[in-house]
């Protein structure tokens, strides 16, 4: 990430749409917005700006929050572009191809596992992405998932263990169960702040799912859950239960399920770009909201099933394939990713514009948000700032 580093405050004036999240739930028309020392300072009509030591006109164009991709795994080596060729000519995905990319990632030094990392947040930031979490997890031995954490740690603003990702080809299952709750979190426990595993066949079942999730909730972190990507794995069903903080994929949901998240505060976290790539059906977006369940949208970037870094691109693909309106698909990848990680409200939220929160804005060359799903592909994003400074191209 490189930003442009300024003194004093900015105006940016002259917004044709100002999407902020607020409570109202209501686009501003004719809005303008003050930032200084990394926050909002202050929001209303144009006619009313404070004066501000610069001006930004945007010239009509929407303005709205910077996305919180919260489902990324940019710490990885290697390539596996003939998986996805394989796959396009109707080989099914199966978990096991994780073992490829994790020869990769153990062969790879930290400063190769850093510049790839930093390329693919850069590659984001530019497309509006001004928050991000990763995920260990392509290591799966004690010293590669430790050096995979520190990468992690240089580059995103939260880093998640995943050592239960699968288990890693010649190693006894219960040793290395044995390994990710003991010795490997241990070591990686000072720059992880979730705990994540891959509830999954070819992954691991719910009670050793559990017993991961467990052992890193009693080293004091936060839970995730890759759960329902390929089957009814129980994993959604495991992460309400503990009070997860997010279950992503949720790609197969029987009613029992969407009540269960109904019912508790876990956010299910759709990855739509993976559907595509992987050819699963959809997450049933839709029926999740109108049952009341809070939604995030996350790009899952990854070398095997969802080499993508837009998030653009996953909000029009919920828009045009997901049932989700426009308005919904943004909020899902700004406001509603940043309560799957507690970053939703007060001084340190992101998704959204509130005076005394952190200045993560984006420009769209376009009037209205709408314009995300009505020119699928286009890239839009025009100018972005993360935490008041200018992203560089």
């Amino acid at each position: 990430m490189t930003t442009t580093g300024m003194t004093g405050t900015e105006l940016v004036t002259g917004i044709g749409e100002l999407t902020t999240h607020d409570e109202s739930g209501e686009r501003r028309r004719d809005a303008a917005l003050v930032i200084g020392a990394g926050r909002i300072l202050w929001i209303g009509p144009a006619a009313k700006a404070p004066a501000a030591d610069r001006r930004t006109d945007v010239g009509g164009r929407a303005v709205l929050p910077g996305w919180v991709d919260t489902h990324t795994h940019l710490v990885f080596g290697g390539d596996r572009s003939a998986e996805f060729e394989a796959r396009m000519t109707g080989q099914a995905y199966a978990a096991g191809g994780i073992n490829t990319t994790v020869d990769a990632t153990r062969a790879a030094t930290e400063e190769q596992l850093v510049a790839t990392a930093r390329r693919l947040r850069h590659e984001a930031e530019v497309q509006g992405t001004t928050f991000l979490e990763t995920k260990t997890g392509y290591g799966l031995d004690v010293d590669s998932e430790t050096r995979s954490a520190r990468a992690g740690a240089r580059v995103a603003d939260v880093v998640t263990f995943l050592g239960a990702h699968i288990v890693p080809a010649g190693m006894d299952r219960r040793d290395y169960l044995d390994l990710v709750t003991g010795p490997m979190l241990t070591a990686v426990r000072p720059y992880v702040q979730y705990i994540d595993a891959f509830c999954e066949r070819g992954a691991f079942d719910v009670e050793e799912t559990r017993e991961v999730l467990l052992a890193g909730r009693a080293a004091g972190l936060g839970v995730r859950v890759h759960g329902n990507q390929l089957g009814f794995s129980g994993g959604v069903q495991l992460a309400a239960e503990l009070g997860a903080a997010s279950v992503d994929h949720c790609n197969y949901l029987e009613p029992a399920d969407i009540d269960a998240l109904a019912a508790g505060t876990t956010v299910a976290t759709l990855l739509p770009a993976c559907d595509l790539s992987t050819r699963q059906p959809f997450a049933p977006a839709r029926q999740l909201l109108d049952a009341g369940v809070t939604i995030a949208l996350a790009t899952n970037c990854n070398p095997g099933t969802s080499y993508t870094t837009s998030m653009p691109f996953c909000v029009a693909t919920a828009v045009l394939q997901m049932g989700l309106t426009v308005g919904e698909a943004v909020w899902a990848a700004t406001r509603g990713a940043a309560r799957s990680l507690g970053r939703d409200q007060g001084a340190d939220a992101v998704g959204s514009l509130q005076v005394g929160g952190r200045a993560d804005l984006q420009v769209l060359n376009a009037p209205s948000i709408s314009h995300l799903a009505y020119r699928p592909g286009v890239p839009l994003t025009g100018a972005v700032w993360r935490e008041g400074g200018r992203v560089e191209r």
